[in-house]
């Protein structure tokens, strides 16, 4: 099985090939070469909101194709070019997908909005409808487009007194993992911890002031809990399920970590309460359909949360549905409708860092997928998205989902699960079920959230039954292999057999 849920997918192509170029798509005929003006579509979407490009289409969308026997030399060629400063200049890491349609092969660019104002050949691109304007000698145009990077997110606030010791090493080297799984070459594999930061544009200058140092996104994302609450003190989302005591809570998790820890907590209080019921995907394949729904959700709100303001986010279960609400610098207002809205980045690097790792899809598509398992995972019921000051996601729960506390959430039920009866009740020895405690673990878990997920409450079964054999059937690995015992020690699949 592939360890990535969050690959572009065809479906996708095909829905991109059935609209029309405008200002966040474009299409490109490209047999045997790159055009030379597909830098310059590049940069303009770097100025603008980002966009996709796809070669090998002609403007009205029939798919010509490019010859398979040129494919490589193209893919070599846009890695060398877009990494030349006297190309693009400043240069921005970028990547070319290939799909098979029609019987032809097409490549596929993704381009996010980048914070900084970019280059191409010395010339300064931006984007208006399905066109690429030379804005260079425009003073008005270029000013405009400085003002608008400076305001368009806070991840960029520079703090010049931390240092790469107020970062979690632990943390950093989790992501690392999570970047090489999902891309085998990588190249955070062979980075120290500050240069994977920098690569990630998360220490920057400010050439107005002169002031340099790590920002807030890379703080949020890595940062040591005491750094993060010192330049953000009234941070946190406060999970709650509230299906009884409707006056106050049935239960609680007031997550104040870095941004991958909290996607893990928020995710694991979901898993907590709500069941995932069975479902096979297209392929015949089983596949969590609440990960599916609740990762998207949640990794919205983390990702585009607007930082600087004190509203507190929070994550609501309820008898009928779940609220989640962040803070948010509104670029449209009301009802988000996943056929014809404009995705906009609230912040970009944070966004492109969760990409790497796999836990967030390209921009628009995770918005349509979050609509597509939802109808499957609430009974054919939409989600809802509004966009205002403060961003709200409501997810609807019907009646499967809708039970209320569950037995085996409570403590009254962990007496039931005695030692005497865990042979009994162990359907995760099977092979199924080992199957799907794998593909959990494609996410690195703890001891403790993989006995959450199988239901197992005798650790030393978990342990001497579960674990160790999967480790030693180079299965499971350790995120800290020189570190066995650590108390930080978590458990990954790689493939999954």
């Amino acid at each position: 099985m592939q360890n990535s849920l969050n690959r572009m997918t065809v479906e996708h192509i095909h829905y991109l090939l059935k609209q029309s170029e405008g200002i966040s798509l474009e299409f490109k005929e490209c047999k045997t070469a790159l055009n030379r003006n597909v830098y310059e579509t590049i940069c303009a979407f770097l100025n603008r909101a980002g966009g996709e490009i796809l070669l090998g289409v002609k403007d009205n969308g029939i798919v010509t194709g490019v010859d398979t026997d040129k494919i490589e030399q193209i893919k070599k060629d846009f890695a060398t070019t877009i990494n030349n400063p006297e190309k693009i200049n400043p240069t921005y890491y970028l990547d070319i997908q290939k799909f098979k349609i029609e019987d032809k092969y097409i490549l596929y660019i993704y381009v996010p909005a980048s914070l900084e104002v970019h280059r191409c050949n010395n010339r300064i691109f931006d984007r208006n409808n399905d066109s690429d304007i030379d804005i260079t000698n425009n003073n008005f145009l270029v000013s405009n487009l400085y003002n608008r990077k400076q305001k368009e997110s806070t991840e960029n606030t520079i703090y010049p007194h931390v240092t790469i010791h107020d970062f979690n090493s632990a943390v950093i080297e989790n992501a690392r993992i999570l970047a090489v799984h999902h891309r085998k070459d990588h190249p955070w594999n062979n980075m120290t911890d500050a240069e994977l930061l920098k690569s990630s544009g998360f220490y920057k200058t400010d050439l107005n002031t002169g002031q340099e140092g790590y920002t807030l996104g890379g703080i949020l994302l890595c940062g040591n809990d005491d750094v993060i609450l010192s330049a953000l003190p009234y941070y946190k989302t406060d999970a709650i399920l509230r299906r009884i005591n409707l006056d106050r809570y049935d239960d609680r998790d007031i997550v104040q970590t870095n941004l991958l820890d909290s996607y893990k907590r928020l995710m694991a209080f979901i898993a907590k309460w709500l069941p995932d019921p069975f479902y096979l995907n297209e392929k015949q394949q089983r596949i969590s359909l609440r990960d599916q729904v609740f990762r998207e959700a949640i990794s919205n709100s983390l990702i585009h949360r607007e930082y600087l303001n004190a509203y507190p986010a929070k994550l609501i279960i309820e008898q009928n549905q779940v609220i989640i609400e962040n803070a948010n610098k509104a670029h449209t207002h009301g009802v988000i409708n996943p056929s014809n809205f404009s995705p906009f980045p609230k912040n970009p690097l944070i966004a492109k860092f969760f990409r790497e790792i796999g836990w967030a899809d390209e921009l628009g598509s995770g918005v349509r997928n979050m609509f597509k398992y939802t109808k499957e995972y609430s009974a054919g019921s939409d989600p809802q998205l509004i966009e205002d000051d403060v961003f709200t996601t409501i997810i609807p729960l019907d009646e499967r989902l809708s039970v209320g506390i569950t037995p085996q959430a409570t403590p009254q039920a962990t007496p039931q699960a005695t030692p005497q009866a865990t042979p009994q009740a162990t359907p995760q020895a099977t092979p199924q079920v080992l199957t799907e405690l794998l593909e959990f673990c494609i996410i690195p878990k703890t001891r403790i959230e993989m006995q959450e997920f199988m239901g197992i409450s005798d650790r030393k079964y978990f342990r001497e039954s579960i674990l160790r054999p999967l480790i030693q059937q180079s299965k499971l690995h350790l995120t800290i292999p020189d570190k066995p015992t650590s108390s930080k020690q978590k458990y990954y699949s790689i493939n999954i057999t």
